[in-house]
């Protein structure tokens, strides 16, 4: 298993996100099943296991204590988040944590998803001082955050200082499209390490197009889709630590495998990489100009290029995003697929259709 030195610790480059557990039918962990994920990653190498406060209704935080109860408290790295709008009471909070753990510390804690719209409250609520002091006690062993928000926000906490590490949102598809690279180089230049999450975008990026994928498989049958997206990782020489969220283990059996024997993308297959994404965005993404020649004919008043911007973001982000549509007193859901826009579109988009499938994606 490779590993990396972060924090002054030696850390397998794989740990495991504790977010995308399986389930039970009655949406509860399935402690036997994620607990033979936990046992193969362990048995293999990793020692970094993240979870948080909020994960899986707040279940995540004691399977993980108790999955891993069997294995000396040496051996392996914890990683537990304080999320502010979940509870403001950080005090309680932290006590409850170490409790569900049944931990006497954590050895990386972290300031939950800071955003535009929270990171005042963290900054200023008296939780930094907090877990400084919990720092110098020895209950937490390294302080970071985890990170969706602004450069300007990331300027924000990098001004305030004092952290050991950040986790951000980092694969190739946001490094071409998003400000991916941009948070990387500003915590680089800031010198403070680089945890990931989201390599494969939520799993988007483990399922290509047919096309897309076909590309890759031709330059190398023997390697994962999913692969490609952590090798991709290995060429960035500050991300050291890769999270996924594994919830099977086949995932875990191919991650091992990768993170075990594969290297760094070459720079020909990065560029075919960034080639084949390019590809990818456009294939599943209606080619809508905003020309509005739609709109007008609408017997519904649907604002149809909002709803395309929307089916855009559903597709790269998953089914969480089409419920924006609920935002919108006209929408997707009062299509009556008349096709009265279809025969106005210069794109020759079958509005309906998406149309529909954004409606059920919604509704899901």
């Amino acid at each position: 298993m490779k590993t990396k030195t972060f924090c002054d610790s030696e850390v397998s480059l794989l740990g495991m996100g504790n977010m995308r557990l399986p389930t039970s039918e009655d949406g509860k962990i399935d402690f036997d099943r994620a607990a033979a994920i936990i046992d193969r990653l362990y048995n293999n190498g990793v020692n970094y296991y993240d979870t948080a406060y909020v994960y899986h209704g707040g279940e995540s935080e004691g399977f993980v204590g108790a999955a891993l109860k069997k294995y000396p408290r040496e051996s392996f790295h914890v990683a537990t988040k304080y999320n502010c709008r979940a509870n403001p009471d950080f005090k309680a909070v932290f006590e409850e944590q170490l409790e569900r753990l049944d931990m006497d510390y954590i050895d990386y804690y972290l300031l939950h998803a800071i955003g535009d719209s929270t990171v005042d409250t963290y900054l200023t609520n008296g939780c930094v001082e907090f877990f400084r002091e919990q720092k110098r006690l020895g209950k937490i062993r390294h302080l970071g955050f985890s990170f969706h928000a602004s450069l300007e926000t990331m300027r924000k906490m990098l001004d305030f200082g004092g952290w050991d590490f950040a986790q951000i949102q980092l694969n190739y598809l946001d490094w071409l499209f998003y400000d991916a690279k941009a948070q990387y180089d500003m915590l680089t230049k800031a010198g403070l390490p680089v945890i990931v999450m989201e390599p494969v975008r939520g799993g988007r990026l483990a399922k290509l197009t047919d096309e897309t994928e076909a590309q890759l498989l031709a330059a190398h049958p023997d390697w994962s889709i999913p692969s490609w997206a952590f090798r991709f990782l290995m060429r960035l020489d500050n991300v050291k630590l890769i999270l996924s969220g594994m919830s099977t283990l086949d995932q875990a059996d191919d991650n091992i495998k990768t993170f075990n024997d594969a290297e760094p993308l070459s720079d020909e297959d990065a560029e075919l990489l960034f080639s084949v994404c390019k590809d990818f965005k456009k294939q599943i993404s209606a080619p809508c100009t905003a020309c509005r020649y739609c709109v007008e004919g609408c017997p519904m008043e649907i604002d149809i290029p909002v709803m395309m911007d929307i089916y855009n973001k559903f597709k790269l982000n998953g089914r969480f995003a089409a419920r924006a549509i609920n935002d919108h007193e006209h929408s997707a859901k009062d299509c009556i697929g008349c096709g009265a826009c279809t025969v106005q579109c210069p794109q020759s988009i079958d509005i309906p259709a998406l149309m529909d499938e954004l409606r059920s994606a919604a509704e899901s």
